[in-house]
């Protein structure tokens, strides 16, 4: 038998059971689960990840949706018990599942529900975050001075790289990679250069209307090109940002070879997916190449690292943070607890994941729908004409 679970409830009454493997920030997500008539338990265990037996603990003999984390192994034996349980729900507090086995959920007839639309800025955001302390070697530097090392300036003194008027590559130019590449080159005025198996068009349009700008301004106008291989963004970008999705042809997509094609001071960044890089390789690279420098929020055995990583002062090391904005998070809690909500009421699915504003409003009721569920097809489950 497995062991209890310490919990939080809300709304003890409620009709419906909705449980939360972790506590999630903000209160609406619970205020609207509650007003729905739902009995909200959220796992105060004093653990950072959930083993697959403390989660069957929390589903209990009878659950009707579970709100869980992408730390947690959602597979065959996680959604038997769900089933077992009558539950006919599970969202994931993330936009990518590598985590859950959606082939086991449609089996058992679970909707499996993610979080897209409201990460894209904030990932943004800390990938230029990243990529502005490591041109400028900002934790280096930072660690010097409470080292108490200062004792005066000196003309080589973390001499860094200036970003205006470099080349951005970005690999995967989609939502979060188009953003990022507009925030290095309208802040910065660098030039960009992008492999992505589809064109770009809108970010394509956007470096040539602000090329013009800076043209008719006086300035050296900003440049794009779409490279023919990322093979050719390796060689010619003194930035590299990573925004691919994990599959097997993206994994350790950046390897010794690849990592060897780049040029000696580059700035390589992942916010994406661990895995993408192969960390032993980077790490190898970035002791015979002290001048290369790194920032990585994700890796590829979270939450470990490979072994000399964390010695590196060249490497940048983040803990999965990129979504970790306050709006963020609170939207992709409201997001996961519509998701499962939604499936408990019977309600279809919105026809535009990546478009959830009318869901974060606060000052207006969420509309009737699943915000984003992954395995809708596969289920057969209606789509929202809202």
């Amino acid at each position: 038998m497995a062991r209890p679970v310490s919990i939080e409830v809300w709304n003890p009454n409620g009709k419906y059971r909705v449980v939360s493997t972790k506590s999630m920030p903000g209160t609406r997500w619970i205020n609207l689960l509650v007003q729905q008539d739902c009995r909200v338990e959220i796992c105060t265990e004093k653990k950072t990840i959930l083993s697959v037996e403390d989660i069957i603990a929390l589903i209990g003999n009878r659950c009707d949706g579970v709100i869980g984390q992408l730390t947690e192994d959602w597979g065959e034996t996680l959604f038997s018990a769900l089933s077992k349980a009558g539950g006919k729900a599970f969202s994931n507090m993330a936009v990518g599942y590598n985590n859950v086995d959606v082939n086991a959920a449609t089996k058992y007839g679970v909707a499996v529900g993610n979080t897209p639309g409201v990460l894209t800025e904030t990932t943004a955001e800390l990938a230029a975050s990243l990529s502005l302390a490591a041109s400028r070697r900002i934790v280096e530097a930072d660690g010097f001075m409470r080292a108490g090392l200062y004792d005066g300036w000196l003309p080589h003194l973390f001499v860094g790289n200036l970003l205006k008027g470099q080349t951005v590559g970005v690999i995967g130019a989609g939502r979060i990679g188009s953003a990022y590449a507009r925030m290095m080159i309208e802040g910065f005025k660098m030039n960009l250069i992008y492999y992505d198996l589809y064109q770009a068009t809108r970010l394509e349009k956007f470096v040539t209307a602000y090329g013009q700008f800076l043209k008719a301004s006086g300035e050296e106008p900003v440049t794009w090109k779409r490279a023919s291989s990322m093979d050719e963004v390796l060689q010619v970008a003194d930035v590299i940002s990573l925004h691919p999705i994990l599959d097997k042809t993206t994994y350790h997509l950046i390897n010794k070879e690849r990592l060897s094609k780049m040029k000696k001071e580059a700035i390589l960044i992942n916010c994406s997916r661990g895995p993408v890089v192969d960390e032993e390789a980077l790490v190898e690279h970035l002791k015979q190449n002290p001048m290369f420098r790194v920032g990585l929020d994700v890796f590829e055995d979270e939450p470990y690292m490979k072994p000399g990583l964390a010695d590196m002062k060249n490497a940048i090391v983040v803990p999965h943070i990129a979504s970790a904005s306050k709006w963020t998070r609170e939207g992709m809690a409201t997001l996961a607890a519509l998701n499962v909500l939604g499936k408990i009421k019977g309600f279809p699915t919105w026809s535009n994941p990546n478009q959830v504003d009318a869901f974060l409003d606060e000052n207006t009721p969420p509309p009737s729908a699943c915000p984003s569920i992954v395995n809708a097809k596969q289920l057969g489950l209606p789509v929202s004409k809202l």
